[in-house]
């Protein structure tokens, strides 16, 4: 167990961190999971931008890796444009 004051503060701004990362990871996932499963052109291309938003947050605060981040936003893209046909 950590004696020093600083170990202590770490330990609890790291579980915040923990819990905060974990809520905003599961959010952009389930958008995601509901993004794949849209069949509606309409519904899909006003849901995109969101999903893509959700995403560059992630990668702006190194939660996810950014060519994880821009491999997941093309996929999406390229699964919305294929609703098109």
């Amino acid at each position: 167990m950590a004696h020093h004051k600083s170990s202590l503060k770490r330990i609890r701004q790291d579980e915040k961190k923990r819990l905060h990362n974990r809520y905003y990871k599961k959010s952009a996932r389930t958008a995601i999971a509901k993004l794949r499963e849209m069949e509606e052109e309409a519904e899909a291309v006003k849901f995109l931008p969101k999903v893509i938003s959700m995403i560059d947050k992630l990668a702006k605060k190194n939660t996810w890796h950014k060519n994880k981040a821009n491999n997941l936003k093309r996929k999406l893209t390229l699964k919305v444009k294929s609703l098109a046909k």
